[in-house]
């Protein structure tokens, strides 16, 4: 069988992006079960509830949604148990110090194969108020208006 090579997104968390400052990203593996990694591969998942914690020297994502496989037996997985994230050590210690310090959380926003192995990208992330999210809305509007009016000058001029 060929190594599968490249990245396939299997879910994004597109709510995080817009309830959340991102300050950085880490990639991190995750340890997973047999019919968990059959049902992503049919790419189904879902981030929207999902976070990471650190606990005893150790990073975990829960909250997660993979569904059970729909072939599996009786020794199927439960949807939204914990599950392990492998990083290196000094990773974790620096997440752990970051998020400790307070008013920082650890957000999953996609998760994907890369190479075949599947892999998760966590944001060290900040929670927007809600005037910030109006702001960023609103800034998001009149970039989308001033480029509608370039592209009907062009039209225009052509």
């Amino acid at each position: 069988m060929p190594k599968e090579l490249g990245k396939k997104v299997v879910a994004t968390n597109r709510k995080a992006r817009h309830d959340y400052l991102i300050i950085e990203t880490f990639e991190a593996g995750l340890s997973l079960w047999g019919t968990e990694v059959k049902s992503l591969r049919e790419g189904r998942a879902s981030l929207v509830d999902g976070y990471a914690f650190i606990e005893n020297g150790e990073a975990w994502l829960d909250a997660v949604h993979i569904p059970e496989y729909h072939q599996g037996t009786w020794n199927n997985h439960a949807p939204r148990r914990k599950r392990k994230l492998l990083m290196h050590k000094q990773e974790i210690l620096k997440l752990h110090s970051k998020v400790k310090e307070g008013g920082l959380t650890l957000v999953p926003l996609q998760l994907y194969f890369s190479d075949g192995k599947a892999k998760v990208e966590l944001a060290l992330a900040k929670g927007k108020k809600e005037y910030d999210k109006r702001q960023t809305l609103r800034e998001r509007q009149d970039k989308r208006e001033s480029d509608r009016a370039i592209s009907s000058r062009k039209q225009l001029g052509d």
